[in-house]
């Protein structure tokens, strides 16, 4: 494990850094934020993609994935660091790219622990056809953007193999509300093949960014389980 340190304004930050899997020249990256907005504590947005990497840090050291695996936990994704370069994200997309190492991956763990089970409890951006998603939010949804749909439908399928929670795939450009709210976002910059893994944030949790987010709400079973997903896709990924 290393830490990523770097200067931006108000300070020194840094990244953290785990890697499993043999030094090769080519990784997967999994990444999530550990910084909160404001007075939120954060627990889904991004505590529980944070608890999630600790967890696939414990599955992929059991069993070595056979290319390097970096397991990113990534500062200043929240504004005012958001979409600068500050961003933790972009720091560590740079360096990989500056050092000539190929992402054949980047999976962006952005909000996994809210989910409901309630009509109505699910909302989408404007513009999305109606009938096309569940209006019931138990769902986890894999996101990329235009273009990666075949990439985005093959990481659907290795997550409903690990996984029993439900699996939707949104594709949409980058324009569209929510779809690049992330630390993908650093490595699409990069045209790094990269997606988000994400409850769908404030489509569905009404105490998104607020002192509410705490972890007495987080759906910590069916979190497990998305975890369980991921860790699939790491594997398949990593053998193809």
């Amino acid at each position: 494990m290393r830490e990523q340190s770097y200067p931006a304004p108000g300070g020194t930050y840094s990244n953290v850094i785990a890697s499993l899997g043999p030094d090769t020249p080519e990784r997967i990256v999994v990444g999530a934020h550990y910084d909160a907005s404001g007075d939120s504590p954060g627990a889904d947005d991004d505590a529980s993609g944070v608890a999630a990497l600790l967890e696939l840090a414990r599955l992929l050291a059991a069993s070595p994935p056979p290319i390097r695996v970096e397991l990113a936990a990534y500062t200043l994704e929240e504004p005012p660091g958001f979409a600068t370069e500050a961003m933790g994200s972009v720091v560590h997309a740079r360096s990989l790219q500056d050092e000539g190492i190929r992402v054949r991956l980047m999976i962006a763990l952005e909000m996994l622990g809210t989910f409901s089970d309630q009509p109505d409890s699910q909302s989408f951006p404007i513009g999305t056809r109606k009938g096309e998603y569940p209006t019931t939010g138990n769902f986890i949804a894999v996101v990329g953007r235009t273009g990666q749909g075949g990439m985005v439908s093959e990481i659907a399928a290795a997550m409903r193999i690990g996984s029993a929670v439900p699996v939707q795939t949104v594709v949409a450009p980058r324009s569209t509300p929510g779809v690049d709210l992330g630390d993908h976002r650093s490595f699409w910059d990069l045209d790094d093949p990269a997606v988000m893994v994400t409850d769908t944030g404030f489509f569905r949790n009404p105490r998104y960014h607020t002192p509410e987010d705490v972890p007495g709400t987080l759906d910590y079973p069916r979190m497990a389980q998305v975890v369980e997903g991921v860790h699939c896709v790491v594997q398949v990924v990593a053998r193809r």
